[in-house]
């Protein structure tokens, strides 16, 4: 008998705003995001075994640790299962890139291990990270605390978009660091969007309050930005070096991320939808 293998998809999270609206005594910091996912993202197998092991493969799998490092491993032993699995993680999304792959494969894994053990999603999930609950349901949601508050938005219009990473890694406690104003005003209203263009103008009038810090940091980030101006919009996502370009079409996408790398074959450029 074939062993039983679930598949799941890890979508990349996108920070589409990101206000930075304050700094709690232990150290970690209250956000105000809208928050969507890519029709891109990492591929996680797991099948039943003996022992817990994770190998990791894919044209970005390079420098991802497979021990106990590894958000998928951390979320596996959540569980505290006495059962084995094998999970093969197939990295797409470059890493450090603010658009949370790390939080959505260790997502990707609970989801996955629960289906596969029987058992329920532990409680204590975002001790993983901030991230992690958001990724568990990858829907568009506002993020407001560290992370734990989560509500629903109105229902995002078709968008189409550019994903630029200019290869390369931004450490989010340093970019954080270096944020002079950590007591911002969180999101305007939010409103029923029309199309992508609408999107685009609210968007527009948000901000990243890391784009600044991260672009000192990693000067790179302006170059992806003005990459992406032919778009409708484009902005930084979470602490970076990820950029995205929203556009009115999935023509407009793909002709736009073409001439992106064509014009910097180095950097990881890829069209897509976001919801």
């Amino acid at each position: 008998m074939t062993a039983k293998v679930i598949a799941r998809h890890a979508r990349a999270k996108i920070n589409l705003c990101l206000h930075v609206t304050g700094q709690r005594a232990d150290g970690y910091h209250l956000l105000d995001s809208l928050v969507c996912f890519a029709d891109v993202g990492d591929v996680l197998n797991v099948a039943p075994a003996n022992h817990l092991s994770l190998h990791v493969d894919g044209l970005l799998s390079e420098g991802v640790p497979t021990d106990g490092r590894n958000l998928v491993l951390k979320a596996a032993k959540l569980f505290e299962h006495p059962e084995g699995a094998t999970i093969t993680l197939t990295k797409n999304l470059p890493n450090a890139a603010g658009i949370g792959g790390g939080s959505a494969d260790a997502a990707a894994a609970l989801l996955a291990l629960a289906e596969l053990w029987d058992l329920p999603i532990p409680d204590n999930v975002e001790q993983l990270g901030a991230d992690v609950p958001v990724c568990l349901a990858p829907i568009a949601l506002r993020m407001r605390g560290v992370g734990e508050d989560l509500s629903l938005i109105p229902p995002l219009p078709p968008l189409w978009a550019v994903m630029v990473n200019p290869g390369v890694a931004v450490e989010t406690p340093l970019v954080f660091k270096a944020l002079e104003n950590k007591n911002n005003t969180g999101l305007s209203a939010i409103p029923e969007w029309r199309d992508a263009r609408d999107f685009a103008t609210w968007c527009a009038m948000q901000r990243n309050d890391l784009q600044a810090p991260a672009s000192k940091s990693a000067p790179v980030i302006e170059q992806a930005l003005d990459a992406l101006q032919p778009s409708l919009f484009a902005r930084m996502s979470g602490s970076g070096a990820t950029c995205f370009g929203l556009c009115e079409s999935a023509k407009q996408a793909e002709i736009l991320a073409a001439q992106i790398h064509a014009e910097h074959p180095n950097w990881w450029v890829v069209a897509t939808t976001f919801s």
